[in-house]
């Protein structure tokens, strides 16, 4: 073997590699996705255009926008626990390892059937893979039968893929070349969409019945992206020019928004703000910024640009075919800088051809046929049945590739998920409680939204005062200065006085209430009941023997990192060895 061969390539810049090859893919696939990308890039000009007149020597490079616009996470749904372990180790060839155990089976009225983790870096992830598995034991008997038969008898991941994958084991790394080709292999192959599906007839009853999720991985022929989520700095301001482009929200109504907006972000954009939006940035640069003041003439400056750039013709939505974009943001309230909100355009309706329409022998075909079928699971079935029903092709659509957008906020400790958790419930009852009310009056569904969570802090400081978000601490210049004067061992105290700093640790996770929300909008179905004879339980421990290695537990890398960045601040400022003298 040549010393050229045995040169591993590094595996997060491979993962690079990965998800911009995916995005290309799925901007081809999907021009709606490629025009979003196009609105996100305006939205996030904007924003740092204004953070730099906030913060006089805020500056970003069109790579570094680039790069920070393009962190993305992404979903797929898998059917088999052996597809499910390929898949593991596939991603484990990128450096992304399983990142907790989601029960989406179990999420109250929003349920669906499957279990996933979320695949990602341990250490400063960009990008993330939310990877469902169907669990077949969820249906009764027969639809489970039914299910697993179709399963079996496809192959997604092929023999060069998995050559790749076991040789990266073995060898403990790829070149370049393995790793370009492991990534065409998931561009081409695994994450493809191909609009090709079979059994026209389990895929109807299985959406019939409120399972849409199921008939998305039972059906079809290879595990395709359903979205590919880009990095916002505003999701406020994202969310009001996307239904501006797609001809939900007028002008006047758009300028409005986008006006409130930009005030409240000249209000929440502090330094604290600046670390957790962006990753080029230290406190070594941020504490450099002068604070200016942004004017309210400024702010009808920017919005008037923001509108003219939008109504240029490569941002006309409206003329593409769409679904229209979700009637509100999931997750914590506008004003709450914790965990990430979500929201999206709604799934799309594309074409599809059911292969082996009859496999299953559901249906009997002896004529040629051309129905026109309309059920509750978006299908809209223009049938050209052969006679042979080996054969059959039946041309119809699916519902199921959606356009999510995120923006991130601080990790919570247990103390801080229990509080928003029970914020949540309150706004998400206050919020079903009179449904068209974003619609009517978006102000008073704003404050009607954002009053449970007045319980949470807005600031950092605070947040972190009161046990509720983690952080990185570090000591200052000035603490190390004083070394062996420092009589306080208060970590908050520390940092008032300027004897440390801290940064907000983002959050890198998921929320699975959040994504059930996301999946009932886009599928406008809601969760459905297991059909089992008895519902099955899932657990860690049986998710784990699937996946053949263990789920990291974010939140332990999150304590962990806090506590270990306090220790060693006062390392750094000799109060360890005070504690122990």
């Amino acid at each position: 073997m040549t010393a050229h061969n045995t040169r591993f390539a590094d595996p997060v810049e491979m993962q690079n590699t990965l998800f911009g090859e995916l995005s290309s893919m799925f901007a081809k696939e999907v021009p709606m996705y490629d025009r979003s990308l196009a609105v996100n890039h305006v939205c996030n000009t904007t924003v740092c255009d204004l953070a730099a007149r906030l913060h006089v020597g805020f500056a970003i490079s069109p790579q570094q926008l680039n790069q920070t616009s393009g962190e993305r996470h992404g979903a797929i749904r898998i059917g088999r626990p052996d597809e499910y372990r390929w898949i593991t180790r596939y991603f484990a060839a990128f450096a992304m390892q399983p990142h907790n155990f989601y029960d989406m089976t179990n999420v109250g009225a929003k349920s669906k059937p499957v279990i996933a983790t979320a695949f990602r870096s341990v250490v400063k992830p960009e990008h993330r893979m939310f990877t469902s598995l169907l669990v077949t034991d969820y249906f009764d008997a027969t639809t489970r039968a039914r299910v697993e038969a179709l399963l079996s008898t496809r192959e997604v991941i092929s023999a060069s893929a998995k050559h790749l994958i076991e040789k990266n084991e073995t060898q403990g790394g790829l070149n370049a070349h393995d790793f370009n080709a492991l990534v065409r292999e998931g561009v081409d192959r695994i994450f493809k969409w191909t609009g090709n599906a079979r059994d026209h007839a389990l895929y109807t009853e299985l959406c019939d019945a409120g399972f849409k999720i199921a008939a998305d991985i039972a059906c079809f022929e290879s595990h395709c992206l359903n979205h590919l989520t880009p990095n916002t700095f505003c999701m406020d301001l994202y969310t009001a020019s996307m239904k501006f482009c797609m001809g939900e929200l007028q002008q006047g109504a758009f300028r409005e928004r986008a006006t409130t907006t930009l005030t409240r972000l000249c209000a929440a954009a502090d330094h604290d703000w600046l670390l957790l939006h962006f990753r080029h940035l230290d406190h070594a640069h941020v504490d450099l910024f002068t604070r200016a003041t942004v004017s309210p003439s400024d702010i009808a400056g920017m919005v008037e640009t923001l509108v003219a750039t939008l109504q240029l013709p490569q941002f006309a939505l409206v003329n593409l075919k769409h679904a229209g974009f979700k009637e509100f943001t999931e997750g914590p309230s506008q004003d709450t800088p914790i965990l990430l909100r979500q929201d999206a355009y709604k799934a799309l309706t594309e074409p599809v051809q059911f292969h082996n329409a009859n496999a299953n022998g559901n249906r009997n075909t002896n004529t040629n046929t051309n129905t026109n079928t309309n059920t509750n699971a978006n299908i809209n079935a223009n049938a050209n049945a052969n006679t042979n029903a080996t054969n059959s092709v039946i041309h119809a659509t699916h519902t199921a590739r959606f356009g999510e957008i995120e923006e991130r906020g601080y990790a919570t400790t247990p103390v801080g998920r229990e509080l928003y958790d029970r914020c949540l419930e309150q706004a998400d009852a206050a919020r079903d409680a009179d449904p068209s009310l974003a619609k009517r009056d978006f102000a008073a569904f704003e404050a009607l939204y954002a009053k449970p969570f007045e319980l949470f802090p807005k600031t950092l400081p605070a947040l972190l005062q009161q046990g509720l978000v983690y952080g990185h601490y570090s000591a200052t210049a000035k603490g190390i200065a004083e070394r062996g004067s420092i009589l306080t061992r208060d970590i908050h105290q520390l940092e008032r006085l300027g004897f440390a700093q801290v940064q907000g640790l983002r959050y890198e996770d998921f929320l699975p209430v959040s994504a059930a929300g996301i999946f009932a909008s886009n599928l406008n179905q809601m969760g459905a009941k297991s059909t089992a004879a008895v519902k099955p339980v899932y657990t860690r421990a049986m998710f784990e023997k699937i996946l053949g290695k263990p789920v990291i537990d974010s939140d332990a890398q999150y304590r962990a990192e806090h506590e270990a960045s306090i220790a060693e601040t006062f390392a750094q400022l000799g109060l360890l060895e005070q504690m122990t003298a």
